[in-house]
């Protein structure tokens, strides 16, 4: 199969003129989000940015030397080779980047980075980055389902109305994971007058909204322009509501690693598609659907709470440590839950109780054709 990095060969040599912009493009946008741009690009205010290619190599520089160290940093061991790809691609490497941003408060249980680039045909891509490795950016995601609004959808409001005004021409939104959720809230509920620049919003495999979110104005204004894609063993993208419809992506990576975009089949000039998900996604969904419709959202944000502090007590630091070493992340998070009270305690194992329940009760659809 065909990936971004074949893509990247393929296209190197065009740029955006010669060869107008596609999904795969913001695809690579969007996994170019996740780099640690921080002290390299120039925030919102800057009059000026800087080119991809001297940003990544400044960003080459400062990279540690140990694969472990990478894959923490960056969470991904595709990283080193993805960077070099790119300096090395006429068709990315000149972009210029402007207006970097990443915050991350864990009082305040808010993960938000975004940057803009000018693609040199005139437009310019504002790009949301996806939930990162730390476990407040998790927990962000875990609130939407008992939250109508979290912080960093009104952070990417703020952010696109803000850029908006120190950037030119048309604008395109795109982002993958909680970043395409961004993409879509901010386009939704900025101000008409950015509204009106944007041309298009690319969300890649992004958990959806409340239902509120969903049946207000501002979604409904901004709804046909949203190009929505998801993998076709979908999890994460399959989640909450969307209101509007997606195209299924083929990937060569198995259940949950096919959220990661290195996994997506390309063409020259596009993503390669399927027909529909897989059953194991549609049980993935039912599951999760039939699950959070059991629980109110009081039963939601008690469940979602308490994992979350025995994470913390547990010492371990990031999802990549988890991935890592899951025998001892194991022991230490059943350790860590014997600092929580007998009725917490109960609680939570009884919700734990009830998902493999609701597992059980809808294990047919993984025989069931549609």
């Amino acid at each position: 199969m065909s990936t971004l990095f074949d893509y990247i060969q393929w296209r190197g040599d065009l740029d955006f003129k010669q060869s107008p912009l596609n999904p795969v493009d913001h695809l690579i946008l969007s996994q170019i989000s996740y780099l640690p741009f921080d002290g390299i690009v120039s925030g919102p205010e800057a009059k000026e940015g800087i080119s991809l290619h001297l940003a990544l190599e400044k960003l080459l520089d400062r990279l540690p030397s140990s694969e472990s160290e990478l894959v923490m940093l960056l969470g991904f061991k595709e990283i080193p080779e993805f960077i070099k790809t790119l300096v090395s691609s006429n068709r990315f490497r000149n972009c210029q980047i402007v207006g970097f941003v990443n915050k991350v408060d864990a009082d305040k249980e808010v993960q938000f980075s975004a940057l803009c680039l000018y693609l040199g045909d005139g437009s310019c891509s504002v790009v949301f980055r996806g939930t990162d490795a730390t476990f407040v950016g998790w927990k962000e995601d875990f609130n939407m389902t008992f939250r109508e609004i979290i912080p960093a959808q009104q952070e990417a409001v703020k952010y696109l109305d803000n850029i908006a005004s120190h950037v030119s021409g048309n604008l395109q939104l795109a982002g993958h994971s909680k970043g395409g959720n961004l993409a879509i809230y901010a386009a939704a509920f900025c101000s008409d007058k950015v509204k009106k620049r944007i041309t298009n919003i690319y969300s890649y495999d992004a958990p959806g909204f409340h239902e509120k979110i969903i049946a207000s104005d501002g979604f409904d204004s901004i709804k046909d322009r949203v190009r929505s894609f998801i993998p076709q063993s979908s999890i994460v993208g399959m989640m909450l509501e969307h209101g509007c419809d997606y195209q299924v992506v083929k990937s060569s990576g198995t259940g949950l690693m096919q959220h990661f975009l290195f996994t997506w089949e390309v063409s020259y000039n596009d993503l390669v598609y399927v027909d529909k998900v897989t059953l194991s996604s549609r049980f993935v969904d039912k599951t999760i659907r039939e699950w959070i419709g059991s629980l109110d959202n009081l039963q939601r944000e008690e469940f979602v709470e308490t994992v979350y502090k025995i994470l913390l007590s547990s010492e371990v630091k990031s999802v990549q440590e988890m991935e890592q070493s899951w025998l001892l992340t194991l022991g230490r998070i059943l350790k860590s839950m014997g600092n929580i009270d007998d009725l917490t305690r109960k609680k939570t194992l009884k919700t734990i109780a009830d998902l493999f329940r609701s597992a059980g009760r809808n294990l047919e659809t993984l025989f069931k054709r549609h």
